[in-house]
């Protein structure tokens, strides 16, 4: 059973040390908290969580999801899975064994304490949109043999036992859509466009642009995208998703590598490259049901975001 007491949780978070992980760590740390992070560092780092290893209310459980944990909680947030395609397709088996076996091991705990969990789903598993902007209720276009589909059909079947589970054991859960989100804390070398970008401002090498650059995406900043996932777990329990959070605001990647360029003040190049397969042409969220569900929307311009990350990647050069 779950063992509240009081306002303050203690709350597992998978895939902790990751990007997303460590920011949700900070704040619901800060919100008075416990967090037990599991990571089993392929794509985490140690760097993310260094600052916390001190902390009174913090735990850190070096772990692969695809095993069972045993631990007592009174929430989970599932947001184990490698999340760039440079990390996710090098090893496509596990990321999909990663997907559905760790969502069938932190279900089956979720279970047996009777909690809720949250699942950290993607954009990704409306594929290449047919339909723009992409709301909850769109199944999607995807190819079920591409590169990307380890990581798509992966996070799709995790949606599916998350709502069996609902169904079936009448669990509590929360399934929430990520659409593209930045910030300090990203991986260098994930090969995703805001880091490849601000990367290559730095170190003076061209910028890569592949196709013409007219395919949008929509940019979080990862304050937002946390403050997002907190509301979620925290409303109603009839509220379970998929609900979409991101930034609704479109941009071509054009316009955002001359936005870096802008304010990194490189003198970079910026070449052209042919478009990898099945990749998506639009990805824009339809924000309709995290606004009225959970009162969220983002805060923060692409502009000011891209400071903050900046200024996070000249640190990392700094300290390499």
């Amino acid at each position: 059973m779950a063992r509240l007491y009081g306002s303050r949780k203690r709350i597992l978070i998978t895939g902790g040390a990751g990007f997303l992980g460590s920011h949700l760590t900070d704040r619901l740390l800060d919100l008075g908290h416990e967090v037990i992070c599991v990571d089993n560092l392929f794509t985490g780092t140690k760097r993310n969580i260094d600052h916390l290893h001190r902390h009174p209310r913090y735990e850190f459980m070096r772990h692969d999801v695809c095993f069972p944990l045993y631990v007592e909680v009174d929430e989970i947030y599932n947001l184990a899975c490698p999340a760039s395609p440079i990390h996710y397709q090098h090893d496509p088996v596990q990321t999909t064994k990663t997907s559905v076996h760790g969502a069938i091991n932190m279900l089956g705990l979720a279970k047996r304490l009777k909690c809720k969990i949250l699942q950290a789903s993607t954009s990704e598993v409306y594929g290449d949109p047919a339909i723009h902007p992409q709301p909850e209720d769109y199944w999607g276009n995807v190819n079920p043999i591409g590169l990307r589909s380890c990581y798509d059909e992966g996070k799709r079947c995790a949606e599916t036992l998350f709502f069996d589970y609902h169904r079936q054991h009448n669990l509590k859960i929360k399934v929430m859509r990520i659409f593209n989100t930045y910030g300090p804390r990203m991986h260098p070398n994930d090969g995703r466009v805001v880091s490849n970008f601000i990367m290559q401002a730095l170190t003076g090498e061209p910028l890569t642009i592949y196709g013409e650059g007219k395919q949008t995406r929509s940019f979080c900043y990862v304050d937002d995208l946390v403050e997002g996932m907190i509301r979620l777990m925290d409303s109603e329990d009839s509220v379970t998703g998929p609900i979409n959070v991101g930034n609704p605001d479109e941009f071509t990647i054009k316009e955002l590598c001359e936005l870096v360029l802008t304010h990194t003040g490189s003198a970079s190049k910026v070449i052209y490259l042919p478009l990898p397969d099945d990749d998506p042409k639009q990805r824009k969220p339809d924000s309709k049901l995290a606004l009225s569900l959970l009162n969220w929307s983002p805060s923060v311009e692409l502009a000011a975001g891209l400071v903050r990350t900046i200024e996070y990647f000249r640190w990392v050069q700094a300290n390499a």
